[in-house]
């Protein structure tokens, strides 16, 4: 039997366990997916356990993100964006291979609903870890973003990075979340990153500047219905929630892990039908 899982702490919410092993059920795989939660300071010994235990690979979740980038083998792409939420242990190396696929569930995610960040001009809400893997996701399809954060030179230090990158041919520009309202009303795609919006019927983008001509994402999953995206609907904007990014980025982690396509539609439902 193969075993997956995540590694954080907490992990008790994570729908991520249902989500994979629906996968599984689906293609008839002996294999299951597993939670685990080690306290900051056995993290590193927790991988080296999972590698002694033959775990096939493991999913990274808050606080342990860029912790594991310095315990593995990352790729180049979660160098860039500076954290590593999944940690492949099948190599023939003595170490585990990291990587990032947060950003192509943002990416995924936009062309599931047919948006092209090719060319658009991006706001991304937050400069956290959602907010490093939107920003370099979109601005490696060709957008041009802007970053937003309540704390100013948080936001100013990813639009540096993403600058000194080399990857995009538009600059990035930072702001604090007064900027929203010069960068919103003339943006094509928008990311909310933050927490906002999931403990409380909040949001980080007051819907007056939302209109017809952006497509919403909203990291938040749960509730998967933001007043983010309530308010973005009623201006006439392409909303997609964050159970969406959720499941991309299982997605792509289940086919890094196997090398076999997995079974969308049975791993979205699976996921919805938790929320």
């Amino acid at each position: 039997m193969q075993v997956f899982g995540l590694v954080g702490n907490p992990v008790g919410h994570s729908l991520s366990p249902p989500m994979h092993e629906a996968a599984y059920d689906s293609l008839g795989m002996d294999a299951r997916y597993v939670t685990y939660e080690p306290s900051p300071e056995r993290f590193a010994a927790a991988l080296d356990g999972a590698d002694a235990l033959g775990i096939t690979g493991l999913n990274v979740t808050i606080p342990f993100k860029q912790d594991a980038l310095e315990l593995v083998d990352a790729d180049p792409f979660a160098e860039r964006i500076g954290a590593v939420n999944t940690i492949d242990f099948t190599g023939d190396s003595d170490t585990p291979r990291g990587y990032n696929t947060d950003a192509a569930g943002v990416s995924r995610s936009f062309a599931r609903h047919d948006v092209s960040p090719d060319g658009a001009d991006a706001v991304v809400v937050g400069a956290g870890g959602a907010g490093r893997a939107a920003a370099f996701a979109l601005a490696d399809e060709g957008a041009a973003v802007h970053v937003a954060n309540r704390t100013a030179s948080r936001a100013a230090e990813l639009a540096a990075e993403l600058n000194d990158d080399g990857e995009s041919e538009h600059t990035a520009t930072a702001g604090d979340l007064d900027s929203l309202a010069t960068s919103v009303p003339d943006a094509d795609v928008l990311v909310n990153a933050t927490s906002v919006g999931m403990e409380s019927d909040e949001t980080p983008v007051p819907a007056p500047l939302l209109h017809e001509n952006l497509a919403v994402l909203d990291a938040v999953y749960a509730p998967p219905d933001t007043r983010l995206l309530r308010e973005a609907r009623e201006a006439g904007a392409t909303t997609i929630d964050g159970a969406w990014m959720l499941l991309y980025q299982g997605v792509v982690a289940f086919e890094r892990w196997t090398g076999r396509e997995a079974p969308v539609d049975e791993m979205d439902a699976a996921l919805r039908s938790r929320l």
